[in-house]
């Protein structure tokens, strides 16, 4: 029975945009509780895949090509009307890969069992997030209050792609977007040096006859050697600085001779943004607000129109003078040193950072949906380690530590939820 409800659904109108408002209400009650009993049976799931809403966002959660994949595995994907525009796809590679097209994200939110996004949830979606629905996407929490408390009211599931972290301390989600705003950093960094745009006129690489302009590195995670490596290959002089003399070690193997590496330290940063005519924050703490490394009483010490590029900036930054800035006014000025902390970096590259971010979440959106979340959550500890707000409780230690809230254990709560 269950079997022909789910083919019934494949071949049906029920979420196109013409049959939405012409169902019976009735029926329609009768077909989404067939729906969903069909889907609980057979351990499908019910995916959305919405278009973003944050101010100058271009990228999808999904490519059609992961739209298929999932689709293929049995599962049901709804995709809001003109999701993938900003990105390149366009809805009839959507509708070829199998999903239904949905003009609105209202009836996404009331019928999907998994909500996946880029970015966070904006404030006018915090009303249509329903209880026990899971919530997959980046939500740097710990940077965000209102957020924080909006989604422990809503009693979802939230797993957020930046903290999945495997056994060795990687992060696999944030990886690909890490690697794409470090090498975007550094060409951000050589345009608003330019004078045009406040800039004091240094070139990076320099040219035969002039010394090249200096860049400072802060963090030597994947956001700071990409951004190391585009550096260096421009031609500039490159500092990298990082508190973990173990990565200095494999660093020095690695980097080429223009990359000087030297370990972190407050009077080793006020020394060095002295001389640095780029200086990008690129520290790390999985789930955790960054620190805030470069105070605003260094700003005298630096060059006139130097540029800092904070990448940590959606953790909350580690420039104090840092503010949250969008691609159309991605930069501003403070005591004559050029400010860039655009949020969503890699959003102005949008069809690249899709591709790779699809990459990345695809293996585990599907886990997720075929194994259910307290499944998932329970048996794999990359999955557990995403868990940050289960069902209004706090699941995950740098959120609960960044604002004074009871920590639960993930696998405590999903057992708790079980029960």
């Amino acid at each position: 029975m269950t079997a022909g409800i789910h083919e019934v659904f494949r071949g049906s109108n029920f979420f196109s945009n013409a049959g939405v408002g012409k169902i019976n209400k009735n029926v329609n009650l009768e077909f989404h509780a067939l729906l969903h009993l069909n889907h609980q049976e057979e351990m499908l799931m019910i995916i959305g895949i919405l278009k973003e809403i944050k101010t100058e966002e271009n990228r999808v959660c999904m490519t059609p090509a992961g739209v298929e994949v999932l689709v293929h595995n049995g599962h049901t994907v709804l995709v809001e009307k003109e999701a993938g525009t900003g990105s390149g796809f366009g809805d009839p590679l959507y509708k070829k890969s199998g999903a239904k097209i949905i003009d609105g994200p209202e009836k996404i939110y009331e019928n999907a069992e998994m909500i996946m996004h880029v970015k966070e949830p904006m404030p006018l979606e915090y009303p249509l997030i329903k209880e026990g629905q899971i919530i997959f996407t980046y939500l740097h929490l710990a940077a965000s209050p209102k957020l924080t408390k909006a989604l422990m009211k809503s009693g979802a599931i939230c797993i957020a792609y930046e903290t999945i972290q495997k056994a060795n301390g990687s992060l696999p989600l944030l990886t690909p977007m890490s690697e794409v705003a470090g090498r975007m950093a550094v060409q951000e960094g050589a345009k608003y040096l330019e004078m045009s745009h406040g800039g004091h006129g240094v070139l990076l690489g320099g040219v035969p006859g002039v010394e090249p302009g200096t860049v400072l590195i802060i963090g030597g995670g994947v956001v700071g050697v990409n951004a190391a490596k585009m550096a260096c290959g421009l031609g500039a002089k490159v500092y990298l600085v990082d508190s973990s003399l173990d990565r200095l070690r494999y660093l020095s193997d690695i980097m080429p001779g223009n990359c000087f590496l030297m370990m972190s330290s407050t009077p080793t940063i006020r020394e060095l943004v002295a001389k640095a005519d780029v200086i990008i924050g690129a520290v790390l703490i999985p789930g955790a607000k960054a620190p805030k490394l470069v105070t605003r009483e260094m700003l005298p010490l630096m060059k006139k129109g130097a540029v800092m590029v904070d990448v940590a900036i959606d953790q909350g930054g580690c420039f104090e003078t840092s503010k949250p800035t969008s691609h159309s006014k991605p930069v501003y000025t403070v005591d004559g040193i050029v400010h860039y902390c655009v949020s969503n970096m890699p959003g102005a590259l949008a069809r690249t950072s899709t591709m790779a971010l699809t990459n990345a979440t695809l293996p585990y959106a599907l886990e997720i949906a075929e194994k259910g979340w307290r499944t998932a959550v329970m048996e794999n500890p990359e999955i557990r380690s995403g868990a940050n707000i289960i069902r209004g409780k706090v699941t995950y230690r740098g959120v609960a530590e960044a604002f004074g809230l009871e920590y639960t254990e993930a696998a405590e709560a999903a057992s708790l939820d079980a029960g």
